[in-house]
C-alpha cells in the first residue's frame, strides 16, 4: 500500500509541478502582453498629441488671420477717415488763404 500511496503522491507532485510551470508561462505571457499594451497605448497617445497640436495650431492660425483681417479693415477705415479730415482741413486752408494773406499784409502794413 505504501507504493500505491507513494505513486499517488508522486503523481500529485508532478501535477503540481506542471501547474506551476503553466502558471510561470502564463505570467510571462501576461507580462509581455502588458508591455505590448503599454507600447500601443503610448503610440496612440503620441498620435493623439500630434493631432491635438495640429488642430490647435490650425485654430490659432484661423483666429490670428481673422484678427489680422479685422485690424486691416479698421486700419483702412481709419486711413480713409484721416484722408477725409486732411481734405477738409486743406479745403478750409484753401478757402481762407486769401483772407489770411490779406490779414497778414494788413497787420504788417499797420506796424
Amino acid at each position: 500500500m505504501s507504493n500505491v500511496a507513494e505513486s499517488k503522491v508522486t503523481g500529485i507532485v508532478k501535477a503540481l509541478s506542471s501547474l506551476e510551470n503553466d502558471l510561470d508561462s502564463l505570467n510571462a505571457k501576461v507580462a509581455d502582453m502588458k508591455k505590448n499594451l503599454n507600447l500601443k497605448s503610448q503610440t496612440e497617445i503620441d498620435k493623439l498629441l500630434i493631432s491635438v497640436r495640429e488642430m490647435a495650431t490650425t485654430d490659432a492660425e484661423s483666429i490670428i488671420n481673422k484678427a489680422k483681417e479685422k485690424a486691416n479693415a479698421e486700419s483702412a477705415k481709419i486711413s480713409q477717415n484721416s484722408e477725409k479730415k486732411i481734405g477738409e482741413i486743406q479745403a478750409q486752408i484753401d478757402a481762407n488763404f486769401d483772407q489770411a494773406v490779406k490779414h497778414i499784409v494788413s497787420t504788417v502794413l499797420k506796424a
